[in-house]
């Protein structure tokens, strides 16, 4: 469930649990898509019948397209309403302790870790995990920064 907010009341976000996306589903067609777009076509993504052989026993998908996924996943999560500009200012952190591997569902979780004004606007830290369903690890974890300018 999107929790939505103005800019002026995200401060109160600070420790909030924000909960979790819906699940998406990880397919061969998205990560040989990803391959295509960064020029990344190893094996242990882009070939299911030499990655049935491999460490995983099935192709994964790309550590930074499941990053990448955070972005559409955080929609889901936080909605700042009267603001001008949303800006996906970095990440002060990422780690990929679990591949995911196709046919996998993962989600995000994340909480508010900071939120500080900047001019025009406000800052805000927040630390996120991706899950794969069933899972014993998360697939990414990560520290995201985010700007909102009125």
């Amino acid at each position: 469930m999107t929790t939505t907010v103005s800019l002026e009341e995200l401060p109160s976000l600070v420790g909030k649990d924000l909960g979790f996306t819906d699940y998406r589903e990880i397919t061969q067609d998205q990560i040989n898509t990803f391959a295509d777009a960064t020029d990344d076509h190893q094996w242990i993504h882009t070939d299911p019948e030499k990655a049935k052989d491999g460490p995983f026993g099935a192709p994964i998908a790309h550590g930074y397209l499941t990053l990448s996924l955070t972005i559409p996943f955080w929609t889901e999560l936080l909605d700042v309403t009267g603001v001008s500009t949303k800006v996906n200012y970095g990440l002060n952190k990422a780690r990929f302790p679990s591949p995911v591997k196709v046919g996998s569902k993962v989600r995000m979780g994340a909480t508010i870790a900071n939120v500080e004004e900047i001019k025009g606007g406000v800052q805000i830290t927040v630390d996120c995990a991706v899950e794969i369903e069933g899972g014993t690890k998360p697939a990414v974890v990560l520290q995201a920064v985010h700007r909102f300018y009125a």
